[in-house]
């Protein structure tokens, strides 16, 4: 049992079982998670990595550590880190402080020097990354967006998209970036008053996509022509007035 309570002159069969073993238990940990710490590497996620790669790595180079201790310390770090996605997921007021808002950074072909400057984002790196989405030309450019996970998002401007309008001598309004209206059954108050909607018109919308009233809906979002899109747990829709 040396390879489980540590010993000074572990044999190589010892490190070689403890591989297997943190190789498994990071493998179930990952599963229990489940992908989101995998795919969208959160600023939670890159911190939930970090302790439990130090946690569980010292054990693999120090033969005279204990097994037990680090995967009993890192099964807590992974329930906490579970746990609070949970919360995350089921308190919008939790996922606020859990998970950044996106940052907007380009807007209809501006750059938004203070936002740059909030998000710590240098000229450089963000051409780079536009180049990454294809988008180096930033005249094709409507939003771009930095999301939570660190990289940045484009929508191009609409004449600017694949077989382009612009290509067939025709001009469409730029859709822009979408608005979230509804998220999870609960109106986004401030973005309505914003958007000059009130709850009247918003639950309408609602009864217009199939809905009995707004709270049927999982999201509803609004570009800037109108275009609505609106999906429940069975059901979705768009619709574009005004294309």
């Amino acid at each position: 049992m040396d390879f489980w309570t540590g010993a000074e002159d572990l044999s190589i069969i010892g490190f070689l079982i403890r591989g297997v073993i943190v190789y498994a238990y990071i493998f179930i940990v990952i599963k229990i998670l489940g992908q989101r710490s995998m795919v969208s590497f959160h600023p939670i996620d890159f911190i939930f990595a970090v302790i439990i790669g130090d946690v569980v790595g010292e054990p693999l180079s120090s033969g005279d550590i204990a097994l037990g201790g680090p995967l009993a310390a890192a099964s807590l770090i992974a329930g906490l880190h579970l746990v609070l996605s949970y919360l995350a997921l089921k308190d919008e007021r939790i996922r606020r402080v859990v998970d950044a808002e996106p940052i907007i950074i380009i807007r209809k072909g501006q750059i938004l020097v203070n936002e740059l400057r909030k998000a710590k984002l240098t000229v450089e790196s963000m051409m780079m990354d536009l180049r990454l989405n294809q988008a180096s030309d930033l005249a094709e450019i409507d939003y771009a967006i930095l999301e939570p996970n660190g990289q940045i998002s484009v929508i191009k401007k609409s004449k600017f998209g694949g077989l382009t309008p612009d290509d067939m001598k025709q001009t469409l309004p730029d859709k822009g970036f979408p608005s979230i209206l509804v998220l999870e059954g609960r109106m986004n108050k401030p973005k309505m008053e914003q958007l000059g909607l009130s709850t009247e018109e918003v639950e309408k919308l609602a009864e217009q996509h199939g809905f009995k009233n707004s709270k049927e809906i999982f999201l509803m979002t609004i570009d800037e022509r109108g275009g609505i899109y609106a999906c429940g747990e069975e059901h979705s829709g768009r619709v574009m007035p005004g294309s």
